[in-house]
């Protein structure tokens, strides 16, 4: 196969989810594999069939337009005209650093370490981008984001000091995103109710939460007038029949959600007992994933591979693995084992 271990660890610095890699690396694992390696909840909304309709023809815009009417009466901002939809937020950042540079910012800065493809699409944008550990370093620049509860961490920023951010960079014409993708399933409190001036973009993604990251669906929650470029620079047509028809069903629907949350809970409670009592030392997380610092990391990471179980790890920080939540009692049964023995080769 040619490629070790530490060699896998590089190739998975961005994201998780690549099985095709995990196979080649680990030929020898068992089948089925169990993805631990992003951040999604393991149990997908459970949507009525979405009509053939919805993938013959191109969508209507009154689809799109009750999509976000729903969405901002769920996420709480003050009006539908204060919400963009977009394939997903990944599609978004590019376009809101670019955005900042028509305003003038020169440079940008992400608060870190957190979802790596901020401060890669701002660089691509033509920002030059800080990844910084402080707080405080953020309102120096022109384009300020945060993460908020943070990936891979799970830290909570406070709701004022986010508000004082972009009313200091507001003044000077700037833009301060906050990433609120994991918002549902951590403890931060969202700004999209605080939406006022045009200095404040919040971004929610919905396959996280609803299990759906295939969907492609993403929402900024920000002034009008940044809604409406964002969705002229992504065209027409730009959210899918069958994305519309899914979201917002899972946007009207209260008592998944309110199920989901608890749910979500004890899985996390449940693999935060598995890690302690495998020995390993928890350093935050939500209750979509917990982050698992520990020296034995990439040893860690080789162990669970052999066994056909994935994680995340991050080049940068050596000592970093992240798990994500098993689907069902096999996976949980399968995860437990491989823990133990990891701590007992003796075990089998």
């Amino acid at each position: 196969m040619g490629e070790t271990v530490s060699e896998m660890a590089q190739a998975a610095i961005r994201h998780g989810g690549n099985l095709g890699k995990a196979r080649l690396v680990f030929p020898e694992a068992p089948e089925p594999w169990i993805d631990l390696s992003t951040g999604i909840n393991p149990h997908s909304y459970p949507h009525s069939p979405v009509p053939a309709s919805a993938f013959a023809r191109l969508p209507e815009p009154g689809a799109a337009d009750e999509l976000k009417r729903l969405a901002a009466d769920h996420f709480g901002a003050p009006s539908a005209g204060h919400v963009a939809l977009s394939p997903g937020t990944q599609m978004l950042m590019p376009l809101l650093a670019q955005i900042a540079i028509q305003r003038g910012a020169q440079n940008g800065a992400v608060l870190s370490p957190a979802y790596a493809e901020h401060a890669r699409t701002a660089r691509m944008a033509g920002l030059a981008v800080a990844e910084v550990e402080n707080f405080d370093g953020l309102s120096a620049c022109g384009y300020a984001v945060v993460v908020n509860p943070n990936n891979p961490d799970g830290r909570i920023t406070d709701r004022e000091a986010l508000l004082t951010l972009a009313r200091t960079i507001g003044r000077k014409g700037g833009l301060v995103v906050v990433d609120e993708a994991f918002i549902e399933t951590g403890a931060a409190e969202s700004l999209a109710d605080a939406i006022s001036g045009d200095a404040l973009v919040v971004l929610r993604s919905f396959g996280k939460f609803y299990g759906m990251a295939g969907v492609r669906l993403g929402f900024a929650i920000t002034n009008p007038d940044i809604a409406v470029e964002l969705e002229a620079r992504l065209g027409p047509w730009a959210v899918s029949g069958p994305a519309l028809h899914i979201a917002t069903e899972a946007l009207a629907d209260r008592e998944w959600q309110s199920s989901m949350r608890l749910r979500l809970a004890e899985d996390a409670k449940r693999m935060n007992d598995l890690l302690e009592k495998a020995g390993l030392t928890m350093a935050g997380g939500t209750s979509l994933f917990t982050l698992v610092r520990d020296g034995r990391a990439k040893a860690l990471f080789g162990h669970l591979g052999r066994h056909g179980i994935l994680t995340r790890i991050f080049d940068e920080r050596p000592n970093d693995t992240r798990f994500g939540l098993p689907g069902h009692e096999e996976e949980w049964q399968r995860l437990e084992k491989a823990l133990s023995s990891f701590n007992h080769p003796s075990k089998v």
